[in-house]
């Protein structure tokens, strides 16, 4: 693969010094050197090419640091997606079972049909299907409606069967099945990761083929916004085996971190790891993935104070989904192992939870550079934020909740006052704690510009700004998706910065970004460069795109 050498634009390096140079020149898929027009010209080889940036902005390509890959492939391909408006145009019930009904019409008698981001809190009657209006929808089919969130879900009686689920069996730790109060009869509905089992995995009822099917679907998606590095932050078996699948020796056009599951630990290390992983260079085994609590939308994130408005008075600070005991277990399992974990925490108090334990592994098992992140972290507070700096803890925050659910936080699940700090990124800026910012794909798409402009401007889909004290700059936010990406998954020395020697990922975009915060949607990416190859160029024409 020739040289190329990027030139007349401006250069975003995101390298320490936040450096803009002239230039960059590539040598094959790594960046072989930053510096002047000039200098960089005179190192070039005879058959280098030239790319003119033509006054466009050049920075590194986008870095997922928590999604769930290649989730949004399998929405688009397989199932039926019930998203409510600003995601979707799904307004009500029976647009929704329609919807359902639809597919089941075409689907053959007996085959699953999964409904997906169903959102209680936008759809016009507030609530989940029944099991009712799903035996309605079909009888022949099980039907399984999975919530936006990934946290709780309806089924039909026929899913309920095939799962074997009845009214005689008790609720499982962290998880509940929805029960009539005055007959204890089914509803349908089911809460937490336990109680829906795998049909709460990403993965559920996809095979082999409709794997790679949706993930060549989700990667170009990806490849559209910038991204060249995903994340699967739930892994499973069954998800791990389908990635194991691809030869070491195929390439296959995107790079993945995969988050396996926590329980299939020690095991996973210990015999499948060693013995079945076939290291594929593009797949890489990061942290462990472990849970405390569930979702806002549910109401089941774990605070330390009650929701402001409890949709469930028999629990109105949530739900946990595992026993402080139990935490400080699996936190010192996978601590003592060496190996790195991120935690789901939506609710303070369950971000209480895993600071804790961490502390407590910490004191059992010291360690160096461990980067134990809390996933979401939405509801941090500044003495939380305190000790995890004390603990060397990072975080990734979710402000793509601003803009989708802001308004629901500010008038139901926070309140006015607890609702400026979600995501609080500018206070873990004070407290020297090292973050990321994430979409969560498929609960938001993966739109990293979006994204930035969520932590950047921090405006609700009514317009409302929620959190002036929590902005951060642009820098901050386009940083927080690339080198401190790569940082906070030990990759900081591989990617997410232009630098020599580092993977040549790049992203070209419409206007240089860090001009006109306000502005931040209006930029547009041209073109996305992975390994030094072009694998995403848009096809409008320059005069629909700003150059300031």
């Amino acid at each position: 693969m020739p040289s190329t050498l990027f030139f007349n634009g401006t250069i975003l390096t995101m390298d320490p010094q936040n450096s803009v140079p002239e230039a960059v020149l590539t040598e094959g898929n790594k960046i072989l050197a930053v510096g002047s027009e000039a200098e960089l010209r005179a190192r070039m080889a005879a058959d280098a090419r030239e790319h003119d940036l033509q006054h466009r902005t050049l920075m590194p390509a986008f870095i997922d640091p928590h999604g769930h890959f290649p989730d949004p492939g399998f929405i688009r391909l397989f199932r039926v997606d019930l998203s409510s408006p600003p995601l979707g145009n799904c307004r009500d019930m029976a647009q929704a079972l329609d919807r359902l009904r639809e597919k089941a019409s075409a689907t053959p008698e007996g085959e699953w049909i999964m409904g997906v981001s169903f959102d209680n809190t936008f759809i016009l009657e507030g609530r989940m299907p029944t099991r009712a209006e799903l035996d309605e929808v079909s009888q022949r089919h099980p039907i399984w409606v999975i919530h936006a969130s990934g946290h709780n879900g309806a089924a039909n009686s026929l899913a309920l069967e095939r799962r074997g689920i009845n009214r005689q069996m008790p609720d499982p730790e962290g998880g509940r099945f929805g029960r009539d109060p005055n007959t204890g009869a089914l509803t349908g509905l089911i809460e937490g990761l336990s109680a829906m089992g795998e049909m709460g995995d990403t993965d559920f009822l996809i095979d082999r083929e409709r794997f790679w099917q949706g993930f060549d679907a989700c990667r170009d998606e990806y490849l559209t916004h910038g991204v060249t590095y995903a994340q699967n932050a739930w892994a499973s078996q069954t998800m791990l085996d389908h990635f194991a699948s691809l030869p070491a020796d195929q390439d296959p056009g995107i790079d993945i971190e995969l988050l396996p599951v926590a329980s299939l630990e020690p095991e996973l290390s210990a015999h499948w790891i060693g013995s079945n992983w076939p290291g594929n260079p593009h797949f890489t085994l990061g942290p462990r993935k472990l849970f405390t609590d569930g979702a806002f939308q549910l109401q089941t994130a774990y605070l330390s104070a009650p929701y402001f408005k409890p949709a469930n008075p028999d629990r109105p600070y949530g739900m946990i989904y595992t026993s402080q005991e139990q935490l400080d277990a699996d936190v010192a399992k996978l601590h003592s192992r060496g190996l790195q974990i991120h935690c789901h925490c939506n609710g303070d108090a369950g971000a209480e939870m895993f600071i804790d334990a961490v502390e407590k592994a910490l004191h059992a098992y010291p360690r160096e550079d461990h980067r134990h992140t809390i996933i979401h972290g939405q509801a941090l507070r500044d003495d939380q934020l305190e000790r995890m700096a004390q603990l060397s803890l990072t975080v990734s925050f979710f402000p793509a909740h601003v803009y989708y659910w802001g308004d629901r936080h500010y008038d139901t699940f926070l309140g006015p006052e607890r609702s400026e700090r979600i995501s609080p990124a500018a206070s873990a800026e004070r407290y020297g704690v090292r973050y990321t910012i994430h979409n969560d794909a498929s609960v938001t798409p993966t739109r990293p510009i979006h994204l930035a402009h969520c932590a950047v401007n921090r405006t609700t889909a009514s317009g409302r700004v929620l959190g002036e004290n929590q902005k951060i700059s642009v820098l901050s936010a386009l940083r927080a998706q690339t080198i401190d990406a790569a940082w906070q998954v030990f990759k900081e020395d591989q990617r997410g910065s232009i630098e020599p020697g580092k993977v040549a990922d790049f992203v070209i975009l419409s206007r240089n970004p860090l001009n006109a915060p306000e502005r931040l949607t209006n930029t547009q990416v041209l073109e996305t460069i992975r390994g030094g190859q072009s694998v995403f160029a848009a096809t409008h024409t320059e005069q629909e795109f700003e150059h300031t």
